[in-house]
């Protein structure tokens, strides 16, 4: 009998918090085992020195713990206004000149990752950090096959005057080190990824705790390779580091509960469009129909125009949160849908396509206990400290270089992220735990997987393997499977569209479902991911 599920987006992963389930460990080992094993599997995705969200529902307790990156004390608001070469047209941050923001030491926010993880584990764990970062030690010391997805990325070309993935990879000799095949190109699929110095890194976490990587040697090391190559971060920086514990943000939508996260990340925008696509019958338009396909894309704009304005770091930023979940404000924004008000995403000098630099894990046992988090890099900066291992985040990419704005720059602030780890509830119980890596198409991708499986009845792996859209501009952009007849009668509707190669794309959503106290799940077919029930 299936007494608990993971879902994860690598294989090794999903297996090794698959084994600490089965080993009795709760909802919250397992899932911080994935996550250590993904850091070391697919390490541009994710890492100790990232930054993510997680939600926990675990006897009886429910909370978030959020531990986005923060910008280095030594930022200052009008540092790179003059880079400024154009906005990405998704919104996903600004390319500058130099590439200052997102490649190189001056690119990487606070790296938190690490502390969450720990805290995690010490206040809702019942295995400790030894037992839990073993497999992940293990994938780094004696190695893991190259999957197609993570080749994939290493070498996707240059896109809209972002470096291309290769540079992040193998730019810095010390990342060169641990990527680079015998040919002087990127290990190829099939071939073995090896890191024994983030194997040696784990070892000392382990023997000397969390605290070595923010206080003690591990981070007088970290400190002094910044302060050696212009980097931002300070001792004083890494001494602050610990994720910061939130109630859920709650919604509703026809009769279920939608349990999320708060600003910065990425939760108030699904609230909002669930809000808006509450006052239309989507079932009775058919599943990416095109009238459900201007409908939900609409909503989608709606949301990334009100984000873009209004939503930031709430330390720095009055975010109307009442206003932007308001059943009301809600309902005015689906009337200017009905009467076929065409939204606009303003965007500055705009061009180009987004990258992905995230991962997930969502954890549900029988007994009503879940875990979901989406970790990340936000852009790998690609710098390695030598002889450490890991690679830092480079989530500076995403501030808006401009002063005066919710996502400008400033001293210890959090960008806004797209992350949303999310759980539905039918009446006291958890219906659906999911959440998906993809930058600013996170929202849209975890807002389809929750629209198909409450408006369209779908199991967990229908819901995340039909085909998506997304509109995080005035452009609505399609997977591949959207129907060539569904495209025309979009564009006769007057929209820009945008047909993707993928059958597979949007975010990467993983998902859980418990209905009738049985488990199903999905894992996004884009990334080789896996279910595993125990």
């Amino acid at each position: 009998m299936t007494h608990g599920m993971i879902s994860a987006a690598q294989p090794e992963a999903a297996e090794a918090g698959a084994d600490v389930l089965r080993a009795g460990g709760n909802v919250v080992d397992a899932g911080i085992a994935a996550a250590l094993v993904q850091t070391a599997v697919d390490p541009q995705m994710c890492g100790i020195a990232g930054m993510g969200s997680m939600q926990i529902l675990l006897d009886g307790v429910h909370t978030t713990l959020d531990f986005h990156g923060r910008s280095p004390r030594a930022i200052r608001p009008e540092m790179w206004e003059n880079r400024i070469i154009r906005e990405a047209d998704d919104g996903w941050g600004f390319i500058l000149e130099g590439r200052v923001n997102e490649f190189g030491y001056q690119a990487i926010t606070t790296p938190r990752t690490l502390a969450a993880f720990d805290e995690a584990l010490r206040r809702f764990g019942t295995r400790g950090l030894p037992e839990v970062m073993a497999p992940a030690i293990d994938y780094a010391r004696n190695g893991c096959l190259v999957r197609p997805h993570v080749a994939e990325w290493w070498n996707k070309p240059a896109a809209a005057g972002r470096p291309a993935n290769i540079d992040v990879v193998m730019g810095l000799p010390a990342a060169r080190k641990i990527y680079a095949g015998a040919n002087g190109g990127t290990l190829a699929v099939g071939q073995t990824l090896r890191n024994p110095d983030m194997a040696r890194t784990y070892e000392r976490i382990v023997e000397h705790g969390a605290a070595d990587f923010y206080r003690g040697a591990l981070a007088r090391e970290i400190a002094a390779d910044m302060a050696a190559n212009g980097g931002l971060i300070t001792m004083e920086d890494l001494a602050d580091c610990g994720p910061e514990e939130n109630p859920p943000l709650w919604g509703t939508y026809r009769g279920h509960r939608i349990a999320t996260n708060h600003p910065p990340g990425g939760g108030v925008m699904l609230i909002e469009m669930l809000n808006i696509l509450e006052n239309f019958d989507l079932r009775a338009m058919g599943h990416n129909s095109a009238e459900y396909v201007r409908v939900v894309s609409e909503a989608m704009k709606i949301a990334t125009a009100d984000k873009d304005a209004k939503v930031g770091d709430p330390r720095f930023v009055d975010v109307p949160m009442a206003e932007l979940t308001s059943k009301d404000y809600a309902a005015a924004a689906a009337a200017r849908i009905r009467a076929g008000v065409k939204a606009h995403v303003p965007r500055f000098n705009s061009g180009g396509a987004e990258s992905k630099h995230t991962t997930h894990v969502c954890v549900m046992d029988t007994a009503g206990n879940a875990f979901t988090m989406t970790h990340t890099l936000g852009q790998p900066s690609g710098v390695v400290t030598e002889g450490l291992g890991f690679m830092y985040n480079g989530a500076m990419s995403v501030f808006d270089p401009r002063p005066g704005r919710a996502g400008s720059l400033a001293p210890g602030k959090a960008r806004f992220s797209a992350l949303s780890p999310t759980i539905v509830f039918r009446g006291d119980a958890p219906f659906l735990v999911l959440g998906a890596p993809g930058a600013t198409y996170i929202t849209m991708g975890n807002l389809q997987v929750m629209l198909n499986a409450i408006d369209f009845a779908m199991t967990a792996e229908q819901a995340v393997s039909a085909p998506r859209f997304a509109a995080v501009s005035d452009t609505i952009e399609i997977s591949n499977r959207i129907l060539r007849a569904v495209e025309r009668d979009v564009r006769a509707m007057g929209y820009p569209v945008l047909r993707h190669a993928q059958s597979y794309t949007f975010a990467w959503v993983h998902a859980i479902r418990c209905v009738d106290g049985a488990l199903d799940g999905g894992a996004d077919p884009a990334t080789g991911g896996l279910v595993i029930a125990t």
